[in-house]
C-alpha cells in the first residue's frame, strides 16, 4: 500500500513502525491462530491441495507476496520442471495496482534471472465472473438461513488511498462490479445493503466510506442486527477475523448494535474452488 521512496518509508518502517506495532499485531494474531497455524497460510494450503487434485497434469504452487512459502520459490520449483506454461492467479477478486499489479511487477523481477522462460498468461481479476458471484450468494444465503436476515448486510472491501485512484487505479470499479452484481443475485433489499472500506493506515485520505465508522453510526439509526461479508478476501486473516470479526462485531455493539455476525471468506468452499479451476483451465486452452 506504500509507494513512496524507499529512502522516506524504510527508516520509517524500520524506526518507528515495526518496534511500536509488533507487540500489538503480535497479540492479534494469536488471538485468530490455528491448531494448524496461521489461518490465510492454512485456508490458502487447503485451496492449493484441492486445485492440485482437480487439475490433472497441471503443477500447483502456492506463493505469498510477504512470507513464505516465497513467490521466488515457487517459480524456480516451476521453472525447473521445464514447464511451457505458466499461468500466474493472484488471489485479489478485484484488481489494484497495490495488490494484482505488485504480483506483476514481483513476477517481472524474478523472471529476469532466467534465460529460458514459459508463455505466462496473467489473470487480472475475477470480480464479475458467474461461480465467483454464485459462491458468493450461496455464501450468504446459508448465513441468512442459520442466522436470519439481518437489517443491514455490509460488503466490506480493504481500501486503498484515494490517490491511487485519482491516478488511474480502478479498483473501485471493480468493487463496485462484485457488489452491483452480489446485490441483483440476492433476494435481499439492495436499499439494506451498504459497501464500505476496511484496513484503513496513514493519514492519507482513504476509500470511503469507512467500515469502522459505518459500524459507529448505523446503531443511531436504528440497526439492530448486521451481517457482514468481504468478498475481497479470498482466505480469512487477521483483517477478517480480527478486524471484522472481533473488532467491527465489538465497534457495532458498543454504539448500541445488538446483533452482529461476520459471514465467513469463501476459502476451500468446493464452489470457490470450482472458480479457481476454471480460471486456470480457461488460460490453458
Amino acid at each position: 500500500m506504500i509507494d513512496a521512496p524507499r529512502w522516506f518509508w524504510l527508516p520509517l518502517l524500520y524506526g518507528i513502525i515495526l518496534p511500536l506495532r509488533s507487540p500489538q499485531v503480535a497479540k492479534l494474531y494469536q488471538s485468530i491462530w490455528m491448531e494448524e497455524g496461521s489461518p490465510l497460510l492454512v485456508y490458502s494450503r487447503l485451496q492449493q491441495q484441492a486445485l492440485a487434485s482437480c487439475l490433472t497434469g497441471v503443477v500447483v504452487e502456492l506463493a505469498m507476496s510477504y512470507g513464505e512459502p516465497m513467490l521466488h520459490d515457487a517459480i524456480k520449483r516451476l521453472i525447473v520442471q521445464d514447464i511451457t506454461k505458466l499461468v500466474i492467479l493472484p488471489l485479489y477478486p478485484q484488481y489494484s495496482c497495490a495488490t494484482s499489479a505488485a504480483i506483476w511487477d514481483a513476477v517481472a523481477r524474478i523472471l529476469t534471472c532466467y534465460r529460458r522462460l514459459p508463455s505466462i498468461t496473467f489473470i487480472r481479476d475475477y470480480a464479475q465472473h458467474p461461480i465467483y458471484i454464485m459462491a458468493l450468494k450461496a455464501s450468504i444465503e446459508r448465513s441468512f438461513a442459520q442466522n436470519g436476515k439481518p437489517d443491514r448486510l455490509i460488503i466490506s472491501f480493504h481500501g486503498i488511498p484515494q490517490r491511487y485512484v485519482h491516478e488511474g487505479d480502478d479498483y473501485p470499479r471493480r468493487c463496485e462490479a462484485t457488489s452491483c452484481a452480489l446485490v441483483s443475485a440476492l433476494d435481499y433489499p439492495a436499499k439494506q445493503v451498504m459497501v464500505t472500506f476496511q484496513s484503513r493506515f496513514g493519514r492519507d485520505p482513504w476509500l470511503l466510506p469507512a467500515t469502522d465508522e459505518t459500524m459507529k453510526m448505523l446503531p443511531s439509526q436504528g440497526v439492530r442486527y448486521v451481517q457482514l461479508i468481504c468478498p475481497g478476501f479470498s482466505s480469512d486473516c487477521l483483517e477478517t477475523l480480527e478486524e471484522i470479526q472481533v473488532e467491527s462485531c465489538r465497534i457495532f455493539k458498543q454504539a448500541g448494535g445488538e446483533r452482529f455476525y461476520y459471514i465467513p471468506a469463501l476459502n476451500d468452499d468446493a464452489v470457490h474452488i470450482d472458480l479457481l479451476r476454471q480460471l486456470i483451465i480457461a488460460e490453458l486452452k
